[in-house]
């Protein structure tokens, strides 16, 4: 398989799939074939539109630019399963030379529909529980299929880690979520061994809905002296809500994700998301200069970035030292 990258500037080239990689032909140098590639999400929120970019970004850098070399197929799903799979047939009829999916149920629309098209998902939560790599192939390895990517999963341990050094002398954090919801067991037990090698105490408040949010955090409050919100969906539907009860007792918050912070958070320890989408971006190259997708291993974020919300934490009764200041990514004031 020819290196495309010592090819972009002197023969047009033909992209052809090849299951599952990518193969590519020259034609004459009179006519000049452009490659199209899927791009299919779940849904536009600032963190998935970021993840996009970021893809994007990473291919235009390696010489794989928009219109001269590649054409972007940008389909939204606006949330909806059904249009996820219209997408993941129509990239299949149209025969796209490699399919970029955002999240989840983008990304197993076209997973469980396609098998002979390079996929690279990204901003995927749990690759494995959602059926898009392999059992055996955990995180860091090869799926050996037409299928890698880059997940979003929260670093539960580095986050807690991170936020002890804001209140060092805490020794009773609280967290809530809904034992119910088999999202969010692995991120508390991740906390649960993450408050254990941190030597602090984890008093933690279960909810069946988001409606019992906010009477948790009552419950917590006389309990605890810090609040740390893991990944639980019923929990982050009820932010603004959680946000209002801290404020009021005095109780700093942490949130998983950035966004929380613009929510009322005092701070967060999260992915940049265009970082996400550039890693994965990193990933479709090589397998537009040849390389097969399922000897690529599948991976998680790496970048982490700490965004600070000096209002936040002064509602919430906090001071943020200097020291973490000067370590902030960013910081709303």
């Amino acid at each position: 398989m020819m290196n495309l990258s010592k090819k972009l500037c002197s023969v047009p080239i033909l992209f052809l799939i090849a299951s599952p990689a990518v193969s590519f032909a020259q034609e004459k140098a009179s006519r000049q074939i452009i490659a199209k590639i899927g791009v299919t999400q779940t849904l536009s929120n600032a963190d998935y539109d970021a993840d996009t970019k970021g893809f994007e970004k990473a291919l235009t850098e390696a010489g794989f630019r928009e219109g001269g070399h590649v054409i972007y197929d940008r389909q939204n799903a606006r949330g909806d399963r059904a249009s996820a799979r219209a997408i993941a047939r129509k990239f299949l009829d149209e025969k796209v030379v490699l399919i970029h999916s955002v999240a989840t149920p983008a990304s197993q629309a076209v997973v469980r529909m396609i098998r002979d098209i390079p996929i690279i998902f990204s901003s995927v939560t749990d690759p494995i529980e959602g059926r898009l790599v392999p059992k055996k192939s955990p995180c860091g390895t090869r799926t050996g299929t037409n299928v890698t990517g880059v997940s979003d999963r929260w670093p539960v341990f580095l986050q807690f880690q991170r936020y002890t050094k804001f209140f060092p002398r805490a020794k009773k954090w609280g967290t809530i979520y809904n034992a119910r919801d088999p999202k969010s067991i692995p991120h508390i037990k991740e906390m649960r061994e993450a408050a254990r090698r941190l030597g602090v105490e984890l008093i933690e408040a279960t909810i069946a809905s988001n409606a019992e949010a906010v009477p948790a955090v009552q419950t917590l409050a006389g309990k605890i002296q810090v609040l740390n919100v893991t990944f639980d969906p019923a929990v982050l539907s009820s932010f603004e809500a959680i946000v209002k009860v801290c404020n009021e007792k005095k109780i700093p918050l942490f949130g998983g994700d950035v966004r929380s912070v613009t929510k009322g958070a005092m701070a967060a320890y999260g992915f940049d998301y265009f970082q996400i989408g550039y890693a994965a971006g990193k990933k479709a190259v090589r397998v537009l200069k040849g390389e097969p997708p399922g000897e690529i291993p599948w991976e998680l974020g790496e970048r982490l970035v700490l965004v600070i919300n000096e209002r936040a934490a002064k509602a919430q009764g906090a001071i943020v030292s200097p020291t973490l200041l000067k370590q902030a990514d960013r910081i709303i004031k």
